[in-house]
């Protein structure tokens, strides 16, 4: 019997107009079909402080509560200065903390993102990724995916317009499921 995997995925960016939910919705749409996808939304969280440690608001509570019912995570992100965006890195923080109670640890994880620069958010992935590092999760390194976005290429409702682009996405989502049920089989969650 095949089985179905929960992956969580997050938006970098709050923009109404964000490319880079149009680029989750195209990773939707060419995954695999054993991917069933819960975005793990960011935008209500309060900012990050230890003060809250002993007594988590419940934004925090649902996003941690949210990682632990996936089986792997997904971040597809703009940057931002040349690092990641503020409101991801707050999440980050939420859901790595209290010290000891890490959501990250040993999740399998990969890191996307869109830009309509030409380096394609390279920068800003490598500084999620070394975030993601520290927070033990397991992360995908192969293949990397800096997407330069451009309207031709994708429509507003994630419809990818360019076969090869398309191809590449779709081989991009194959090696996460495959890295992902890698991951599993060696330290299954929960």
């Amino acid at each position: 019997m095949s089985r179905t995997y929960a992956v969580g995925y997050f938006v970098g960016s709050l923009s109404s107009t964000s490319i880079n939910r149009v680029l989750s919705k195209a990773l939707i749409a060419l995954a695999p079909d054993d991917l069933e996808f819960i975005e793990l939304p960011i935008g209500n969280l309060p900012l990050y402080s230890p003060d809250y440690d002993a007594d988590y608001p419940p934004e925090a509570r649902a996003l941690k509560e949210a990682i632990a019912g996936v089986d792997a995570v997904l971040f597809v992100s703009p940057e931002y200065n040349r690092s990641i965006p503020g409101a991801l890195k707050n999440a980050i923080d939420w859901a790595s903390r209290p010290w000891g109670q890490n959501s990250f640890d040993h999740v399998p994880a990969a890191v996307i993102g869109a830009s309509v620069g030409s380096i394609g958010t390279a920068v800003g992935q490598q500084s999620l990724r070394a975030v993601l590092s520290f927070c033990n999760a397991r992360q995908m390194t192969s293949p990397e995916a800096y997407i330069h976005y451009s309207p031709d290429v994708f429509a507003p409702d994630g419809t990818v317009r360019d076969e090869a682009t398309a191809e590449f996405l779709r081989g991009y989502m194959h090696e996460f499921h495959d890295h992902l049920v890698r991951v599993l089989t060696v330290l299954p969650r929960g």
